[in-house]
């Protein structure tokens, strides 16, 4: 998480972090990361508490799950992580998605490529997804779990410059710039 921030600190781009809530990582790193956040350059959403399929719980598990994870990025960092959810695994339902909507979680957002760097990778595998998946209008999922995409930022900065992309928060997307989330 912590070169995650760096990058973003250091190259300007706007990113979207879905936060699973039980990582110790988002409150060990808050002191670095709130103005990143405050300043909208970050945006924390919700992507549960343990990172369960949702598929598989019921609604009051559902609930626990989505209520927890809002009440850290609340205490933590005074913001809403609504009114976008993603689910763990892509796993959502009718069903799943009515239960999020009703505790605010009325955007599902799920994404259209991934650097594959949910489990270690070399980076030349994660600069191949890369330059398969950074396209305009995508998004593009990555994870924080391993540090091989910290070794490939700069290349990653290339190839959207090379191809004019320019990023964005959902915020951006869907509130245009300037929204406020704060709680």
């Amino acid at each position: 998480m912590d070169a995650y921030l760096d990058f973003a600190r250091d190259s300007g781009v706007r990113l979207t972090f879905f936060v699973t809530g039980c990582y110790p990582s988002w409150t060990d790193n808050r002191d670095k990361m709130k103005p990143l956040v405050e300043s909208g350059q970050v945006q924390l959403a919700n992507h549960t508490w343990t990172h369960p399929d949702l598929t598989t719980l019921s609604e009051g598990e559902i609930i626990d799950e989505l209520t927890q994870c809002e009440n850290l990025l609340r205490n933590t960092y005074g913001v809403t992580g609504a009114p976008f959810i993603r689910p763990p695994y892509g796993g959502r339902s009718s069903v799943t998605d009515s239960v999020c909507a009703k505790v605010g979680y009325s955007t599902t957002t799920m994404w259209y490529g991934s650097f594959g760097d949910s489990g270690q990778l070399t980076p030349e595998v994660l600069l191949g997804e890369a330059q398969k998946w950074l396209l305009a209008q995508h998004i593009v999922i990555g994870h924080a779990n391993f540090p091989t995409v910290t070794h490939v930022y700069g290349q990653i900065i290339d190839i959207l410059r090379q191809r004019s992309l320019q990023t964005a928060t959902l915020d951006d997307v869907y509130f245009g710039a300037g929204h406020n989330r704060h709680v």
